[in-house]
């Protein structure tokens, strides 16, 4: 790789956002936290049937208020606690307790200890996210620190939510309308942008949407929604770490838009024949 590289990271750190507990009819409920819409409301994923004046009950004396059911299917809720309306900062403590790291579906067991370290990046920061940046999983502390004595390391917040998981399901990938996701990307970043010298680096998918996205937007803070692919290539980034996706989703996609879906099906294809490892805990490839 090139000397005069600015590497990207994504320090945005997984929440125990997987939540059990009862309705009023005592009824089993199981809740994903999805992401905070403001200081005391979050939109969340609910399995079940609920209604909107619903409260659910759940360990360490937490309640869920349902405030509005939405056509897609989350749910917005207030948390109380001893009758106080818990901000995000507050409800994220108390999920340390009582919540469980929300391993991606494919994942066919349980959460475990070993998942609230495995399945955090050594940089995490801020919490938000329900799923891992996975490319940067791939660094111990060792190779990052002989990774940051080498290049110039600059960091952004985007809080990845279940979205990220969702299939492409239409015909024309153009009229796919892909999930938000909050995100923050502090001046030292912008202004690492701004060296035309340097060739950009993203560690994973998730820092690629977001720098792409403030690229055609110029917002430092916001919600993304950046669909990158063969027909939406990326402007900003040169070179791509990542993991091996899922088939039909925007992750793959996103591949696609820089070396093209032919190209990206013999990489897939060399990958199986290799025994690669694919998804969150798989292995990576450098996209240059």
């Amino acid at each position: 790789m090139p000397d005069n590289l600015s590497v990207y990271l994504n320090d945005t750190k997984v929440i125990k956002a997987r939540i059990y507990g009862q309705k009023p009819t005592g009824g089993k409920v199981e809740l994903l936290v999805l992401r905070y819409i403001d200081d005391f409301r979050c939109m969340v994923y609910i399995k079940g049937k609920v209604h909107a004046n619903t409260q659910i009950k759940f360990q360490d004396d937490l309640v869920a208020n349902i405030l509005e059911v939405s056509n897609d299917g989350s749910k917005i809720v207030e948390f109380i606690r001893q009758n106080h309306k818990l901000t995000f900062t507050d409800l994220v403590g108390i999920l340390e307790h009582i919540g469980h790291i929300p391993l991606p579906s494919y994942i066919k067991r349980a959460d475990d200890i070993d998942d609230t370290k495995d399945y955090q990046t050594i940089f995490a920061k801020h919490y938000g996210a329900v799923a891992s940046p996975t490319a940067s999983l791939h660094f111990d502390e060792k190779l990052f620190e002989k990774f940051k004595q080498k290049y110039d390391l600059n960091y952004l917040t985007l809080h990845i939510g279940a979205g990220t998981f969702k299939p492409v399901d239409v015909d024309d990938i153009r009229d796919f309308a892909i999930h938000r996701e909050v995100y923050e990307i502090p001046d030292k970043t912008i202004i690492a942008l701004q060296n035309k010298q340097n060739k950009n680096m993203c560690i994973g998918t998730t820092v690629t949407r977001t720098l792409e996205y403030y690229y055609k937007t110029k917002q430092p803070h916001g919600l993304c929604d950046l669909f990158l692919h063969p027909l939406n290539p990326p402007q900003l980034t040169d070179i791509l770490l990542t993991n091996f996706h899922l088939p039909r989703s925007t992750l793959i996609m996103l591949v696609a838009s820089f070396v093209g879906v032919q190209k990206t099906m013999k990489l897939y294809k060399d990958a199986i024949d290799r025994g690669y490892r694919f998804y969150s805990y798989g292995d990576a490839m450098l996209v240059l």
